[in-house]
This record gives C-alpha cells, sequence and structure tokens, in this order.
C-alpha cells in the first residue's frame, strides 16, 4: 500500500509540475535545425531540460488554424532530440516539433520547417549524359545518345553545337545551336548526324515542363566525334531493367525511339531468337503489338512461371522495319509461394505520371515508397467493373494475405454513378473475405478537370466531386480502409497541380504522398 501511494505521489507532484509551470515550461518552443550527414537529412532541436518524449510532426501544407485544408500525414514519437528524415517524403511537406510530459505538452510547437529548404534549391537540376564517344570511338550517323532521367520532367530539349556553349549549364540556348529537337519524351535520342561534315560535335540536354518551361538547366556539353563510314545496325535501346526490378502482373515495355520510325512492334518469346538483330519476327514469338511513341504496354498478365523474352523494332508508316530488332532482354517470372501484401486498381496503382513515364519508371510507383514487400496487380485503364471481371483469374492465383485496392476513379470521371462502384466494391470486398483475403480500400484521390482537358482533351463529370465524395464516404466506413485522399485534397476539393500534371496520376510527390499515407497507417489496417 506505501508503494502504490508513493507512486501516487509521485505523479501528483508531476502533473502539479506540469500544470503549474514552476519551471517555465511554457515559455520553451523548440527551434528546427537541418543538417546533412551522411548522405541523411537530419532535423535536431535544443533538448528541454525536464524529462519527456517529442512529437515530429508531418503535414501536407503549412501546418496552422486556418488553413484547414493542411492534413497531418505521420507523427514519431522520440525521446531523442534529433530525428533522419525518411527520404521518400516528398519535398513540399512540412514538419515541426513539440515537446510533452507525462500529463501535458511543454510549450509550443517549433514553426514548421519545410523539406525543400533542407534539400536545397531544385532549380539547378540537370540531365547527366550516360553516353560517350570520344575520338577513339566515334559514333555512326544515328547514334543513341542518352542521360539520366529529370524527376518530374515531361520532355526535353536536345540541342546540337558546332562548339562548346558560351552558356554551360545555363537555361537559354546557345549561339552555337546548329539544330535541336523537343520532341523528346524519354531520356534518349537518336540524332541524325549524316548531314554534318566538321568532325566532331557538341549536344547538351535540359528537361521541360510541360508547358515547355525548363526545369533546372542544360547538361554538361558533351562532345561526340563522327565517323560517317560506320554502318552500326539501327535499333532501340531498351530502356527497362527486369532484372533488378522484376516486372508487375502486367508488364510495360520502354525504350529509346528511333526518330526515323513511326511505329514499333514489341514481341514477347518464350525461347531466346534464333536470329538476334535480326528485322524478321522470331518463330519462338509467344505475343505482339504494335505501338507509337516508346512504350508499350502488355495485354496479358504475365503469372506463368518462367523466363521471358523480349525486344522491339521501329517501323515506318507502311509497316516496313526500320533498322534491326533491338538487342534481348530477359525476365522472370517466379511469384513468391505466399504474398504477403499486393494491390489492386486502375493506372494510379499500376504506375506512371507526370505524362510521359509509365509503370517502367518506378520513381512514378507508390509501391516503390511503401516500407513492406509488394506485389502489383494494377492494370491501366481498369473501371470498377473490369477490376471485378478479372479479380478471380488475376488476383485469386496468388492470394495475398492483404490486398490494397483503388477502384473508381476512372468510372466516376466518365459518368458511371456513385452506387455502381459502391456495388462493385462490395462485390470486391465479398470476394476478398471469401477467400481469406484482407481488403483494405484507399480512399480516391480527387482529380483536377481543367489540367484533364488540358493535357488529354477530355471532359469531366460536372458532379465528379458529388460521385467521388459518395463513394470515399462508403470506403470510410469500411472496417479496414486508407484515407490517401485525405492528404490529396487542395482547398477547392481538386488534386493539386503541383502533385499531378495531368490531373489525374499522381507524380512522384504525389505517390510518394500515397505511400507515405499507407505506411503510416500500416500497423492499424493489419493488426
Amino acid at each position: 500500500m506505501k508503494r502504490i501511494l508513493l507512486i501516487l505521489a509521485g505523479l501528483v507532484l508531476i502533473y502539479c509540475i506540469e500544470s503549474i509551470d514552476v519551471f517555465g515550461f511554457h515559455n520553451y518552443q523548440p527551434t528546427l535545425e537541418s543538417a546533412v550527414v551522411d548522405s541523411k537529412y537530419v532535423l535536431t532541436w535544443p533538448r528541454l531540460y525536464y524529462p519527456g518524449y517529442y512529437d515530429v510532426e508531418v503535414f501536407t501544407g503549412p501546418p496552422g488554424p486556418h488553413n484547414a485544408a493542411v492534413k497531418r500525414i505521420m507523427v514519431y514519437h522520440t525521446l531523442n532530440n534529433k530525428i533522419t528524415i525518411d527520404q521518400t517524403f516528398p519535398p513540399n511537406t512540412y514538419w515541426r516539433v513539440s515537446a510533452h510530459g507525462l500529463f501535458k505538452p511543454l510549450g509550443a510547437s517549433s514553426d514548421p520547417l519545410q523539406l525543400a529548404e533542407i534539400l536545397g534549391d531544385n532549380t539547378l537540376a540537370k540531365p547527366e549524359p550516360t553516353s560517350s564517344y570520344p575520338p577513339g570511338f566515334p559514333a555512326s550517323n544515328m547514334p543513341v545518345l542518352t542521360w539520366t532521367s529529370v524527376p518530374g520532367a515531361v520532355y526535353y530539349e536536345f540541342e546540337l553545337l558546332e562548339a562548346a556553349p558560351e552558356n554551360p549549364n545555363g537555361v537559354d540556348p546557345s549561339s552555337y545551336r546548329i539544330n535541336s529537337s523537343r520532341a523528346v519524351f524519354t531520356n534518349g535520342f537518336t540524332p541524325d548526324l549524316s548531314q554534318y561534315t566538321s568532325p566532331s560535335v557538341f549536344w547538351r540536354v535540359r528537361a521541360l515542363d510541360y508547358d515547355g518551361n525548363p526545369i533546372g538547366v542544360f547538361s554538361d556539353a558533351q562532345e561526340i566525334y563522327i565517323n560517317h563510314f560506320i554502318m552500326d545496325p539501327l535499333k532501340p535501346k531498351i530502356n527497362v531493367d527486369f532484372i533488378e526490378n522484376p516486372p508487375p502482373l502486367y508488364p510495360v515495355y520502354s525504350w529509346i525511339p528511333l526518330t526515323v520510325a513511326t511505329h514499333y512492334e514489341v514481341e514477347i518469346l518464350d525461347q531466346p531468337p534464333e536470329s538476334p538483330n535480326d528485322i524478321a519476327p522470331s518463330k519462338h514469338r509467344i505475343w505482339s503489338n504494335i505501338v507509337t511513341g516508346f512504350d508499350c504496354y502488355d495485354e496479358e498478365p504475365r503469372m506463368t512461371p518462367g523466363v521471358y523474352y523480349w525486344r522491339v523494332r521501329g517501323l515506318d508508316d507502311e509497316g516496313n522495319p526500320v533498322g534491326v530488332y533491338s538487342d534481348i532482354a530477359k525476365y522472370t517470372i517466379q511469384p513468391p509461394q505466399k504474398i504477403y501484401a499486393a494491390t489492386f486498381g486502375d493506372s494510379i496503382t499500376h504506375g506512371g505520371g507526370a505524362v510521359s513515364y509509365s509503370p517502367a519508371n518506378l520513381e512514378y510507383n507508390f509501391q516503390s515508397y511503401l516500407n513492406f514487400p509488394i506485389y502489383n496487380l494494377g492494370k491501366s485503364g481498369d473501371t470498377s467493373a473490369t477490376m471485378l471481371e478479372r479479380f478471380d483469374h488475376d488476383v485469386l492465383p496468388f492470394r495475398p494475405q492483404y490486398l490494397i485496392i483503388l477502384a473508381g476513379s476512372n468510372s466516376l470521371r466518365g459518368g458511371t454513378p456513385a452506387r455502381s462502384v459502391i456495388s462493385d466494391l462490395i462485390a470486391i470486398r465479398e470476394k476478398c473475405i471469401a477467400n481469406g483475403i484482407r481488403p483494405i480500400f484507399l480512399t480516391l484521390p480527387p482529380v483536377n478537370p481543367p489540367a484533364i482537358k488540358k493535357v488529354f482533351d477530355e471532359e469531366t463529370v460536372p458532379d465528379w466531386q458529388i460521385q467521388f465524395a459518395k463513394v470515399n464516404s462508403f470506403i470510410r466506413e469500411q472496417r479496414y480502409y486508407i484515407d490517401d485522399a485525405a492528404y490529396m485534397t487542395n482547398a477547392a476539393g481538386e488534386l493539386p497541380a503541383d502533385l499531378a500534371v495531368d490531373g489525374l496520376h499522381p507524380d512522384i510527390r504525389g505517390k510518394q504522398l500515397m505511400a507515405q499515407a499507407i505506411n503510416a497507417s500500416w500497423a492499424r489496417v493489419t493488426q
């Protein structure tokens, strides 16, 4: 009894100390400082001289009583006066810290610090050339020139120069420019050098946003030496790695296009081709498709275990080969015996964004930022109805323990009423439960109709907000759901332009926010 009384007396004393503020805790307000230590971002603040803990909060915008649109993404509890920041958080998030005792907050929260202030100014972002043709290894008339991708770039401006630029890493074209192109929608280009008589030219590239404004500066200029007598075969260059990063259920194949080709034929093989870099299709072909652009979405779910091979060739307007097939690439389909979690949805789940990026670009996939293993069962173009139709074929063979479901965006913005989408969600939920799968629903991020019209020239139904709200209200009534939409909605109830260039598919920052919302709620929905 005496021990209990001593404990109670101690608790009363602590409560009084924290409430009466004998030591001036109410005046304490930590000041956040940031630093980069071993390539990691660290926040620190002065330690309070009273034993307690600290809450580090992460917000979608500057927190405040008059900013209702701002949502808290995450809160960390720590006894230390520093924290290492998870680098998957987007730069437009805000961080603040507050001290807490056993019973009471101790003082005020710090002023918020935007993560972008820690990361520094990104206006100096520039592509880094990854191809080189020095004097001893000159280029043919149509070399494939490549560079690192710039996050958020919708397309690039490629510049050929007769001399080294007078404005290295500038933002303006060089006075030595002899040719240029803005029809560059991936991190590579094949210029035609046959018309140039000089032994070498220079090239550089810069990233552009949707409206053609520069993102950062021009790359370092590269001198390229030309040998017009080199007859290298003309072929697309594959730029997706399925060895290090196995594909989703519906793979997407990507390559550096040829400036002289208007179409491309992709073929998938069950054995290596009998004639590599030929112009004729292989007898081992099991699937093919002809597309424009620089990527191809597989229409078949690749779930049969085994090794697959693929390649691509350019075609002209008449369907004749332009050059030869690309080098062969391969990937292995070997789904885990027991899948812990999977994602199921449309193109937002499948991946891609910023207009020009497909699910082959992993930085535009929210699964890349999750803290647990995941299998991507998404399919671009899905509606809630087509998801229900393919559930038995595409989900049941894997029977994941947890299934993250995002369904209905395409349906609702196209005019399908909320009640139909809800009916589909109920049917998917019941299929999950009947097969021992826990359905975890994501609320639908809003869309931005003006941006959709601008990029896709598509209309969005006038009452989309009402229909989205009905579906999200239903989702919030489910036993297991994650409200990621709350982090991706501006004051007008739309998807912010800085999270999705096209008004529909979240870009890198948007996908990071989605992942952080899932990570923050994962323990709750998997209990």
